[in-house]
This record gives structure tokens, C-alpha cells and sequence, in this order.
């Protein structure tokens, strides 16, 4: 019956409700102008609350970046940050003194562990035409055993991730972008050394579904244990074992039966999230999150007496050179370029 595999169906706000292992999830898609000479939007800045900058105006927001869009220096502990690039660019510093350049299909998968301070800054490095973002981040929690370890970022780039395409008995194709886990008998790329997912019994997914109109897809069952979110966030409508979902909704799915989507008559879009819970309590106060009161205030102590390491970078909102390219230069000198 459909009421045995849709638990549950929810309107989609600012920020994304998830469920253990996963913490948060907020897509951003911004339509920035060209950009000036420090890759800022080539356009008046009047008006906006510039550090705090959340409301569309001009069609984009500064978010907490007073020169470039992003976000300046901030810490991090006890989780990991998974962020889903599928157009414009993203530059990272952070404490470890790795930096970096990603996006237009990377993917950023950070374990903040014992705690890091990074940057997620939009560079608007095209200055003759527009520079429009969009991106999807995504906290999954780590577990206790793994709060204390070193930080790690590692990069699934755009041309490594798997793409698998799959066609209904009418041709009509889904397209699914595999971050994370397993599906159809292809396995993602690795996360990082301390993840949640990095065990496969975890059975830890991200994946993005590309859907044309009319094409019908079906999720394959997993386990009756796993939580599994549905995140229909562009199309018209979808149907889900004979229900109707309008977009901007969240679907609840049960783990353990086939999950048959058919699309509507609009091309739909769909993140998919689903993991093993982790089970363990949850202390968070913002970028912190560990497992107990006691846990969050030596975690407090720790940032204020070491700020992880401090910040070498100098400005708290650094960029790279406007033609840097796609590249990742880790905190033990290792460089990737693409």
C-alpha cells in the first residue's frame, strides 16, 4: 500500500529537514551578475545587511561575504561537511592550511573531526558574463569514536563520479549522479577515512536523479533499519506508488521495498539521502555538534583557548586568483589540478 512506503511528506523550507546520519541540508542557487576586479558582483551592494545578507535581492544573496559572496572563516567539529556543486565555483581555505578550487560538478567531502576552521567563499571569476551558482550542502554526523579525528578533505571531482542512466520500458531515461553508496551495481567514489559512510553496512547514499518527463524509476530496497529522505526539488510532479507529490517537498520512504517514481509532465530533479542511523545522542550548537552539554562546552573551551590551529591565511575571506582553475592543495602539500 502507498501508506507503507511514503512515512511521511513535508513542504521543503530554507534549510532541509534530514534524519541521523544526516544533520542539515540547505541548497543554495544564486544568480550572480559578472564580477569585478576582487571577483565581487560587478553591482551595487546598497541596501543589503552585508555579513548577514540571507534575502534575494537582484536575484542573489552575500550571504555572510561583504566583498565576494560566501562564507569567511568560520569552525567546525564533530561532523562532516558534503558539499554538491552543480554550477559555478567555490574556494576553500582553512586551518589545516589546505586550499582549493572546486565546482560545476565537484564535490567537497570534509571530515571536520577534532575541529578545523574553513572558508566556502563564491568566487565571480567571469567578469563579460554572469556567474551563477548553485550548489547543495549536506552535514552528516559523524560518530563518537571518529569526533576526535584529524581533519580530512578529499575531492570527488566532476569526471570521476559515477554517472549511471537508466531507461523505463518506454525509453524515457533518469539519470542518477552517485556521491555516496550504492545503486544498480555501481559503487560511488570513497569518502574520507573517518566518515559514516566509509562503511558499506552503512549503507550511507547521496545521489542526484535527473528525470525526464514521464519516465518512471524505481528505488531499490535496501533495509527496513536505514532513514530515507526524498528531496523533490525541481519539476512539476512526481507519483510515488499511485501519490501524487508536488515539487519543493520531502518524501520519507520506507528502506526495505522497491520505491517506484514515476515524473510528471515537467523534467524533475531529486536529491536522495539515506544512511544507517547512527544512534548516538546529539549535542549541537551550530557549527559544533557533539554527543553531550558537557561534550559542547569543552568543545567551546578548546576553540576559544587554539581556534583549531588558527588561521593562516591572513584575511578571514580569501579567494584564489581569478584563473586558478579547478585545483585542491592539501594541508601535507599534496596537489590536485584538473
Amino acid at each position: 500500500m502507498p501508506e507503507e512506503k511514503i512515512l511521511k511528506k513535508q513542504k521543503l523550507g530554507f534549510q532541509w529537514e534530514t534524519e541521523d546520519p544526516f544533520l542539515f541540508s540547505v541548497h543554495h542557487k544564486d544568480a550572480y551578475p559578472s564580477g569585478n576586479e576582487e571577483q565581487g558582483p560587478s553591482t551595487s551592494l546598497e541596501g543589503r545587511n552585508l555579513g548577514e545578507d540571507f534575502i534575494v535581492k537582484d536575484g542573489f544573496r552575500m550571504y555572510h561575504g561583504k566583498t565576494v559572496p560566501g562564507f569567511p572563516a568560520h569552525p567546525h567539529k564533530g561532523f562532516e561537511t558534503v558539499t554538491i556543486v552543480l554550477e559555478g565555483l567555490v574556494d576553500h581555505f582553512d586551518s589545516t592550511g589546505a586550499k582549493g578550487r572546486y565546482g560545476n560538478g565537484d564535490v567537497q567531502w570534509l571530515t571536520t573531526g577534532k575541529g578545523c576552521l574553513h572558508t566556502e567563499m563564491f568566487p565571480l571569476v567571469h567578469k563579460d558574463k554572469d556567474n551563477p551558482l548553485e550548489l547543495f550542502q549536506i552535514w552528516l554526523n559523524l560518530a563518537s569514536k571518529d569526533k576526535s579525528a584529524d581533519p580530512e578533505y578529499k575531492m570527488l571531482w566532476a569526471e570521476d563520479i559515477p554517472v549511471i542512466e537508466s531507461a523505463d520500458a518506454s525509453g524515457r531515461k533518469t539519470v542518477v549522479r552517485l556521491i555516496s553508496g550504492k545503486l544498480l551495481g555501481t559503487n560511488s567514489l570513497e569518502p574520507t577515512n573517518a566518515s559514516w559512510a566509509k562503511d558499506p553496512n552503512h549503507h550511507v547514499g547521496i545521489s542526484l536523479l535527473h528525470m525526464e518527463p514521464g519516465a518512471v524509476f524505481v528505488l531499490p530496497a535496501v533495509s527496513g533499519t536505514m532513514n530515507r529522505n526524498l528531496y523533490f526539488y525541481e519539476g512539476e510532479t512526481i507519483g510515488i506508488e499511485g501519490t501524487t507529490i508536488q515539487a519543493y517537498h520531502r518524501v520519507k520512504l520506507a528502506g526495505d521495498q522497491d520505491i517506484e517514481i514515476t515524473n510528471g509532465g515537467r523534467a524533475a530533479y531529486l536529491l536522495l539521502l539515506e544512511g544507517e542511523p547512527i544512534g548516538e545522542p546529539v549535542a549541537q550548537y551550530g557549527p559544533f555538534v557533539m554527543t553531550s552539554q558537557q561534550e559542547l562546552q569543552e568543545a567551546f573551551s578548546e576553540y576559544r583557548r587554539t581556534q583549531f590551529g588558527g588561521w593562516p591565511w591572513g584575511r578571514l575571506d580569501p579567494v584564489n586568483e581569478r584563473d586558478a582553475g579547478r585545483f585542491a592543495q592539501h594541508g601535507n602539500g599534496k596537489i590536485e589540478k584538473k
